[in-house]
């Protein structure tokens, strides 16, 4: 690959760097006394004191015998000043004139010693006695300029870069990285308010020998010692279920789940989830602990209870309103879901417009008219209760209604954030449940649950207490929380589709490509024409751009045009 101008003249540099004795990566350990944040929000106790600090150069402005520099550490930014005349050994006038005025990069570690002081503009800065060389950068970073007028220029903003190249991101977008720091704080706030009630954070299996928990379309991999099929899991539900069967009343986990299903802005095919289950509760239980968890959370992480999401004020102060899904569906669609046949739901979910078909049961069309027509209403945090027995076959049946089940899902902004059940501890119930989820599996329904975990059954039958289990998706909880409409923006790194390379064309694949980006599509005679290629020439540069991706032959009735790929 071709450098830039600019990755060649950092080479240089680093070479220059070796040239003087300077080793541009040392090992040696080197010790920070301070953080930017805590000398500038300090300085009063910090005046006039030793500090040495280490972080990347982010600018630096030459002025003769004396500079001053940014210098970004893992807290902040601040402002150095080196002097020639004030460095305190002539190595270090040496490092000075040679390495820091012209070997030095923006975007290369450093370290200074020096002492706290305040310019004459007030800026709270250091003054360098000692510049040590802890990392040469060989590639320029973006530049981001604010102007007078506080407009950002030259912005490191193309979605697809940032998620690609993190490291960049975090690096020139100082926001971003209060996103991640708000995740930790929500997952610590979350654990806290979990080990205070007395609850045990366990561990269960990532490969399973059978993907149940959830309905979802699970990733498929091969053991070879054991010579089976294992799954990634799905949920992490059965195991912590089990545990509870073993004697311990409160267990919770932060699992790491992979659906091998679409990706869009609010799905990622792996992603985080926290599941708890308590025993001798049950789901009503369940909304009090959930309302007042994420209350906890949110100030945790925020400050206040309140967050901003877009044009939304979101309260997450305690209580939530409740309402069933029955109502709810009842309310925006004028239709009464209560007692109606498959076909009944079917019919009337087209009448309505929702997309519906015929591999579909009853629990499925009654999820799609729900999400089609009232998921997008519940701005507040609101739990919607008591699901119709189809759509939940590891939850309990509703004491009251035996068409229904006890179990809430809490809507946020018209997104699930929440899903929460009394869980089914009738082994035989449980049993005619996963045989009705594989008769819709059979049917054509890729969401069900086509496997009966024979083990979790054996488990249920040696007795499960009552107990209540809910599951939040952290992912989409902390987009609510720090106002990121992207799954992706609350991701370290995304799943992304693998990078295209740059690729050398020929002077003929070129002459093709070009002439095609003006039309897009030509028929083949007139390419041609329009080249002046044939035979072999032409077909060494067709092959080649077919081979990059870059054009295709499409046949239109008998004649065939080369067309731009998409």
């Amino acid at each position: 690959m071709a450098l830039s101008e600019q990755e060649i003249l950092r080479r240089e540099a680093l070479q220059e760097l070796r040239n003087n004795g300077i080793d541009p990566y040392p090992a040696n350990e080197f010790i920070t006394t301070a953080f930017s944040d805590e000398i500038i929000s300090q300085f009063d106790e910090y005046e006039g004191k030793e500090v040495t600090i280490a972080g990347r150069l982010m600018g630096k402005r030459i002025m003769g015998k004396a500079s001053f520099a940014e210098l970004k550490d893992s807290r902040g930014r601040i402002q150095v000043y080196i002097s020639r005349d004030d460095v305190s050994t002539d190595e270090a006038k040496t490092t000075y004139n040679v390495t820091f005025k012209k070997l030095l990069d923006i975007g290369d570690f450093i370290g200074v010693r020096g002492k706290v002081f305040k310019t004459q503009v007030g800026e709270v800065s250091v003054h360098v006695t000692e510049l040590t060389v802890l990392a040469k950068a060989l590639r320029p970073l973006p530049v981001v300029k604010t102007d007078a007028d506080g407009k950002i220029h030259d912005a490191f903003a193309d979605p697809e870069q940032r998620y690609r190249r993190r490291y960049v991101d975090l690096t020139v977008n100082d926001h971003v990285k209060d996103t991640f720091i708000k995740r930790t704080k929500l997952f610590n706030a979350m654990r806290s308010f979990f080990n205070e009630q007395g609850y045990l954070e366990v561990e269960t299996p990532i490969l399973q020998p059978i993907p149940g928990g959830a309905a979802a379309r699970p990733f498929v991999t091969h053991h070879n010692s054991l010579d089976i099929p294992l799954y990634m899991r799905i949920a992490n539900e059965l195991y912590l279920k089990r545990l509870i069967v073993g004697g311990f009343e409160g267990v919770y986990e932060f699992s790491k789940n992979f659906r091998n299903e679409g990706m869009d802005r609010t799905h990622n095919p792996e992603f985080t989830a926290m599941e708890i289950y308590v025993a001798y509760k049950d789901y009503n239980w369940m909304m009090t602990f959930t309302e007042n968890l994420l209350e906890h959370c949110a100030i945790a992480v925020n400050g206040k209870s309140t967050a901003t999401f877009g044009s939304h004020e979101i309260d997450f102060r305690a209580p939530y309103a409740r309402v069933t899904m029955t109502d709810a569906i009842k309310q925006y669609t004028g239709f009464d879901i209560s007692g109606k046949s498959e076909q009944e739901l079917f019919d009337a979910a087209r009448q309505m417009g929702v997309e519906v078909d015929s591999t579909m049961g009853k629990g499925k069309i009654i999820d799609e008219i729900f999400g089609s027509k009232c998921e997008a209403n519940y701005i507040q945090p609101t739990f919607i209760t008591d699901y119709p027995k189809e759509m939940s076959p590891l939850c309990k049946q509703h004491r009251d209604n035996p068409e229904l089940t006890e179990r809430f899902e809490l809507m946020v902004c018209g997104k699930e954030v929440a899903n929460a059940y009394s869980e089914l501890n009738d082994p035989i119930d449980q049993r005619q449940r996963f045989e009705h989820q594989l008769k819709l599996a059979a049917n054509g329904d890729d969401e069900a649950t086509g496997f009966i975990d024979e083990d979790f059954l054996r488990a249920l039958e040696y007795g499960m207490p009552p107990t209540s289990g809910l599951g939040i998706g952290m992912d989409r909880l902390i987009m609510f929380l720090t106002n990121n409409s992207s799954i992706q923006e609350v991701l370290l790194f995304p799943q992304m589709r693998p990078e295209k390379k740059a690729v050398a064309l020929s002077d003929d694949e070129k002459l093709i490509s070009e002439i095609l980006k003006t039309t897009k599509s030509l028929a083949l005679d007139a390419l041609k024409l329009q080249t002046g290629l044939s035979g072999k020439k032409w077909d060494i540069a067709m092959k080649g751009l077919s081979k990059h991706g870059i054009v295709k032959v499409v046949v239109e009735g008998e004649s065939k045009t080369v067309k731009l790929a998409d």
